[in-house]
């Protein structure tokens, strides 16, 4: 398969994706077109050796899988997270000053501020209304008009301000709507954006999740595009890089690509890797073509292995002090294996092993991270995921820079080695 016919697929997947709902939609809409059949988990389920299905989980999780063709005995898992870092709206957002109607906003997990100050900031997330006749439908909006700017503060009026100057969220970053005296009917502006792109003008709104969404599209970058810049890679890109290895699989083996919800605030949720999404998946799953009870899932559980994948922080140009000498991975290196002592990262040596023996096979590179030692170390689903369900875990991802910005930067080539190395693990007979 083309190297550039899958980026540009992947750009296309940014692109579309300007939130975890997005995102999913887009997944789910991929695996149909592959001839995944949608489970809905109020429903009974029918499921037979080789089937492929998918199931989802307020509408920003999904579980996709590869039944064996064969018995189930072990499963191969890739998993992934859909959220992002960004600025969230506030239930009540309209306010104003100077003359400006603003959006007050939360900030969702730990994003880098200072980017989002002068961008063109779109609109994108879901909204749940009342149809005439009282049914109540969930439905994704993306405003992809250039609508809000958080302008920065001129240097002449703040000296300081390149002098590392702390942001205050609360009073320094909603973002500039309109210029006028009233505050903004925001109802009747989602009642308009909703009626452009669904086509719903009789309905109430009752709710919505909303979140402002850069409008620089993703694209290559570099003389011979060797790299890929834009909104969203961490963690976008393993959702992305997953999807595809999990569809250029053979089908032969039980495999699975889960992507979680809620990641970047502790994933303590559902639909979380914290929650019970994915083991309420595989338990029914295994009750059906596994051998049944507690200690058949338990044995199903231990036979299987999990690679979580998120991105790895690459070594910096301007800053080659903030990594550990012998531990700085670099864009276009190959997939990172990421360590850490205090198990902030799930890998240990058997999971590591079974990685580089599979890099092996697929001719890729393999790099290591580990955290300076007297820095903190981040942390993914990995851990939370092998703890909540008991399963082998290791931690890689590929190497990015600006970790939780509006605009992140990874290599092009890291996107082809990945995929090669987690189709073939998707594919491997033995886990051992």
């Amino acid at each position: 398969m083309s190297q550039d016919a899958r980026l540009e697929r992947l750009l296309d997947f940014l692109r579309r994706s300007p939130t975890p709902w997005h995102a999913t939609a887009n997944m789910a809409r991929r695996l149909e077109e592959a001839g995944y059949r949608r489970l809905e988990e109020t429903e009974a389920w029918r499921l037979s050796p080789g089937e492929r299905v998918y199931v989802t989980r307020n509408d920003s999780s999904i579980v996709a899988l590869q039944l064996p063709r064969e018995s189930l005995t072990a499963l191969r898992l890739v998993g992934a997270h859909t959220d992002s870092p960004g600025l969230r709206l506030k239930p009540n957002p309209a306010q104003s000053a100077a003359g400006w109607l603003q959006l007050g906003v939360e900030v969702y997990g730990g994003a880098l501020l200072a980017p989002w100050f002068d961008r063109d900031l779109g609109l994108a997330g879901r909204v749940h209304l009342r149809h005439a006749d009282g049914r109540i439908e969930g439905v994704l909006l993306d405003v992809e008009t250039p609508l809000a700017i958080i302008p920065s503060l001129a240097i002449h009026l703040d000296r300081e301000a390149n002098n590392g100057r702390a942001i205050n969220a609360q009073t320094e970053m909603a973002p500039v709507l309109l210029q006028g005296g009233e505050k903004p009917d925001l109802e009747r502006l989602l009642a308009g954006w909703v009626a452009e792109q669904h086509g719903l003008e009789d309905v109430e709104l009752l709710d919505f999740e909303l979140a402002f969404r850069d409008m620089q599209p993703p694209s290559r970058v570099g003389v011979d595009g060797e790299l890929i810049a834009g909104a969203r890679l961490d963690n976008l890109l393993s959702c992305f890089i997953g999807l595809e290895a999990l569809l250029e699989s053979d089908g032969q083996q039980g495999a699975v690509l889960v992507a979680n919800d809620h990641e970047e605030v502790g994933s303590a949720s559902a639909c979380g890797a914290q929650g019970p999404f994915l083991r309420d998946v595989l338990r029914r799953v295994n009750a059906q073509l596994g051998e049944p009870g507690d200690e058949g899932f338990i044995r199903l559980v231990q036979a299987s292995r999990l690679i979580s994948c998120d991105n790895a922080h690459a070594l910096h140009p301007n800053f080659p002090d903030k990594h550990d000498a012998g531990h700085g991975p670099v864009l276009n290196g190959g997939p990172v294996i990421k360590v850490n002592a205090s198990q902030r990262y799930a890998t240990n040596s058997a999971t590591a092993a079974l990685f580089r023996d599979l890099c092996r096979a697929a001719e890729v590179p393999v790099q290591s991270f580990v955290t300076r030692a007297d820095m903190g170390c981040g942390s993914t689903i990995g851990p939370i995921t092998a703890t909540e369900l008991g399963v082998p875990t290791l931690d890689v991802g590929v190497p990015q820079w600006a970790m939780h910005s509006i605009r992140e930067t990874a290599g092009a080539r890291d996107v082809e080695s990945l995929t090669r190395v987690l189709t073939a693990f998707f594919d491997r007979p033995e886990l051992v």
